[in-house]
């Protein structure tokens, strides 16, 4: 009665971390609620078990896994967040794998039916969970392209179908062999379901995988009794696909255009990834710092390109600079900005730039039009007209953030190559738009120096 008393405490603490969680001023809050909860729950679950060689042996493992991940987490760098996001994600999976396939071999002759179907769904959404993140971990470290696969949508269709096939065949068959099946099924399902997904869908595949992560978790809380891992996985899991939900509406497509239709935007993005660039009007510091010393309201749009550059401090040092020039300065902030939801909010946050100047697309895009100058940051396809004016463009119909409607565009870019998405930018050629071309943080740095 005490254990199950403290675990509800520890569920309370976890809601209280996502709502922590969902606004920059509260989200450390949230992450020390989250470590606070998880610490609780784990001192719990030893004090359940008397002291003997099985629980030395776990709190080594605990003990190795935490040093671990400590210091892969103090060394990686913020650009890559995402990256590390998607392999914890796979780590999920694989331990809800390893926790189904453990009872099975042990309580196999006396699983009842119900535990059957926990069992058959929780190892299938943890493989899918597993090939899935660690798919998209390549896919962010630039390690694997997206691949066009023919047909793709009717091998993943065929794929569903005989993975619930399998799954029933387990209930009728529970043994090595079904259980195999299943696990073989759902890792190619995970893959060739994220392989295609072109670099604009990542920020919303990421949130999806986060919400697979939650229901494997669920799954492992099922199989192993415990309400304690019911209760966090299914709050991880609602939060991952109210957030999937959140980035699709950002980008105005649905869950199934970005799963269904990746390799078809794939083969667009092929053709459409090269443009002239004679009308590309090129200008250096000194011009931009001269412009920026003569205006009255400036609009930063921060972009991957501000991430890989670790260039956020720089933006902070320029921003502090135009306040004593009494300058008005925003940041206008994509839904689906980096490779993650909310990964520029998280730059700014730690540059120790308040979010009273951080604006949502929604809120910002009407002020383009009386703003002097607009500093985009590495920023490309949240920035691109093509979504509002050429329907063969695999990002129509998507929100942007409409930064041509400025006086001056100002774009700080590594070179003229297409974004993420792979597709061309006609920012780029507008007769107000200025190319600085660059390392971001070393031209801001510069920028700062003039001024």
């Amino acid at each position: 009665m005490i254990i199950t008393s403290i675990y509800l405490l520890c569920a309370v603490l976890f809601i209280l971390a996502l709502r922590g969680l969902s606004a920059i001023r509260s989200a450390s809050r949230g992450n020390t609620l989250a470590i606070i909860g998880i610490s609780i729950a784990i001192l719990a679950t030893f004090a359940k078990f008397s002291f003997n060689t099985k629980t030395l042996l776990t709190l080594g493992v605990i003990s190795v896994g935490s040093i671990i991940g400590y210091l892969i987490a103090n060394k990686v760098k913020m650009k890559d967040l995402p990256q590390l996001i998607a392999a914890f994600h796979s780590l999920i999976g694989l331990v809800a794998v390893c926790t189904d396939a453990t009872i099975l071999a042990r309580h196999s002759e006396i699983i009842e039916f119900s535990q059957k179907i926990e069992i058959a769904l929780g190892v299938a959404i943890g493989a899918i969970t597993f090939s899935g993140s660690l798919v998209a971990f390549l896919k962010l470290q630039g390690i694997t392209k997206n691949s066009f696969i023919k047909h793709i949508n009717v091998i993943n269709i065929f794929m569903c179908i005989t993975l619930l096939i399998s799954i029933l065949l387990f209930f009728v068959f529970t043994n090595i062999l079904t259980f195999g099946t299943i696990i073989l099924l759902a890792t190619m399902f995970g893959y060739s379901m994220i392989i295609p997904i072109g670099g604009a869908d990542m920020p919303v595949i990421v949130s999806m995988l986060n919400s697979y992560s939650g229901w494997a978790t669920a799954g492992i809380g099922f199989t192993t009794n415990s309400q304690l891992l019911i209760i966090t996985g299914a709050l991880v899991g609602t939060s991952g696909a109210i957030l999937s939900y959140i980035m699709c509406k950002g980008m105005n497509r649905k869950l199934t255009q970005v799963v269904l239709v990746g390799f078809q935007q794939n083969q667009h993005v092929v053709n459409s990834a090269h443009k002239t660039t004679e009308n590309v009007k090129l200008c250096n510091t000194e011009d931009v710092s001269y412009m920026i010393e003569n205006a009255s309201s400036i609009v930063v749009v921060p972009g991957y390109g501000m991430a890989v550059a670790q260039a956020q401090h720089a933006v902070k040092d320029l921003i502090d600079k135009l306040f004593t020039r009494n300058v008005t300065v925003k940041f206008a902030i994509h839904p689906v900005a980096g490779r993650m939801p909310g990964h520029m909010n998280v730059l700014l946050a730690e540059a120790n730039i308040s979010d009273d100047y951080v604006y949502e697309l929604d809120d910002i895009n009407n002020e383009f039009s009386a703003t002097d100058i607009v500093i985009v940051v590495g920023a490309n396809d949240i920035t691109n007209p093509s979504a509002k004016d050429d329907p063969t463009s695999p990002i129509y119909g998507m929100p942007i953030l409409e930064v041509w409607k400025a006086k001056t565009v100002i774009v700080i870019k590594r070179s003229l190559n297409a974004g993420y998405a792979g597709i061309d930018n006609p920012l780029f050629y507008k007769p107000n738009t200025l190319m600085l071309l660059g390392d971001a943080k070393k031209v801001l740095n510069d920028i700062v120096k003039f001024l």
